[in-house]
């Protein structure tokens, strides 16, 4: 199938037309305009697909793997929109326009959190009263799919005899404990707001401290919502979510900034290969992580009780899929160019011609 990958961000669109080898045939990054809906003019010149293939951030409990859609589903997914506010919307308004602009081509839906439907309970459970909700779902799937499976040929090994760390870090970042292929722990919980510091929003809080905020300072619900997405991880210590500006600066707030980051990094790769037992494989993705060599070096200063040791060399010069371990290293490091689009084709593929 040739198909049309839609990966649809909260602030960004991405289009990207492959072929049935998965070469890409054309290509296009819009940004999202506040208030704004899907740009009429999105798909204008891009090649004829036979399929529609959308990235979807929320799957809830219910979607665990990629599904063609029809008007039953998209109705389902619109219901989960409160579990995501932020993108669940944007998602829905590319299906709807890219059926009205390509009606009759058939669209599937591929999740993000599907991946880590196979958390165990153990590691998928908070310890919340019955009635409420207690399900940690976990996000950047595909990136995490995808990133796992490209190390593993990297490194020359079936995945399902490896334990995988994969480290998304882009403006949104996660952890994926990878067992076997299958992910059996991760850093994002309910929302993800959970686990690591991001460029904008907080990490892991004491929820005492949120409530303290409400009852003491008089904090309205929005008001911290807004502040826990939009004015918090890095923005906040260090005025800025761009992690170039902070490795570029010698200042207290930006020193402090990529501590703290780095700090709840280290902590959360031990954290992900104490659940595996043991680690064979660490995986570098997403715009900070493809890119900021100093954030891998300093992450993985700290680890070398796990195994691992990065060649500073190697690391400095990665470009594109890059080995960046020391050869005497026990655990194998990559850095891995994120290729949801790929994933996403993998996906849809595998579910057969529409009937």
């Amino acid at each position: 199938m040739r198909l049309l990958v839609v990966n649809t961000g909260s602030s960004s669109l991405k289009l990207r037309v492959l072929d049935h080898d998965d070469a890409t045939l054309a290509e296009r990054s819009l940004e999202w305009a506040k208030g704004s809906t899907f740009p009429a003019d999105a798909l204008e010149g891009l090649p004829a697909v036979d399929a529609v293939a959308h990235r979807v951030v929320h799957g809830g409990e219910e979607f665990r793997d990629a599904v063609w859609l029809d008007g039953d589903a998209r109705a389902r997914l619109a219901e989960l929109t409160e579990l995501a506010p932020l993108h669940q919307p944007r998602a829905l308004a590319a299906i709807d326009a890219t059926e009205q602009l390509r009606g009759g081509v058939p669209a599937a839906a591929c999740f993000d959190t599907a991946f880590h439907a196979t958390l165990p309970p153990t590691a998928a459970t908070y310890a919340l009263p019955a009635e409420w909700p207690r399900r940690r779902f976990g996000f950047h799937g595909l990136s995490h799919a995808y990133a796992a499976r490209r190390a593993a040929e990297m490194a020359g090994r079936p995945l399902d005899a490896l334990r995988v760390v994969t480290c998304h870090l882009g403006a949104g970042a996660s952890l994926a404990a990878i067992h076997g292929g299958r992910s059996i722990d991760t850093t994002m919980g309910f929302t993800p707001l959970d686990g690591l510091v991001m460029a904008t929003r907080a990490g892991s809080v004491d929820p005492g401290l949120l409530l303290w905020l409400i009852e003491r300072r008089g904090i309205a619900p929005a008001e911290l919502s807004d502040a826990l997405e939009h004015r918090s991880g890095l923005v906040a210590l260090a005025g800025t979510a761009d992690m170039r500006d902070i490795l570029a600066r010698d200042d207290e707030s930006s020193r402090l900034a990529l501590g703290t980051y780095v700090h709840r990094l280290r902590a959360s790769i031990a954290a992900m290969t104490a659940a595996m037992d043991g680690l064979d494989v660490l995986v570098f993705t997403g715009g900070v992580g493809e890119h900021a060599a100093a954030v891998r070096s300093e992450a993985a200063a700290g680890l070398a009780f796990l195994g691992i040791a990065l060649d500073a060399a190697r690391n400095a010069h990665a470009h594109a899929d890059a080995d960046i371990g020391a050869s005497e290293a026990a655990v194998r490091a990559f850095v891995v160019t994120a290729r949801e689009d790929l994933e996403i084709a993998r996906q849809v593929r595998g579910l057969g011609r529409p009937a």
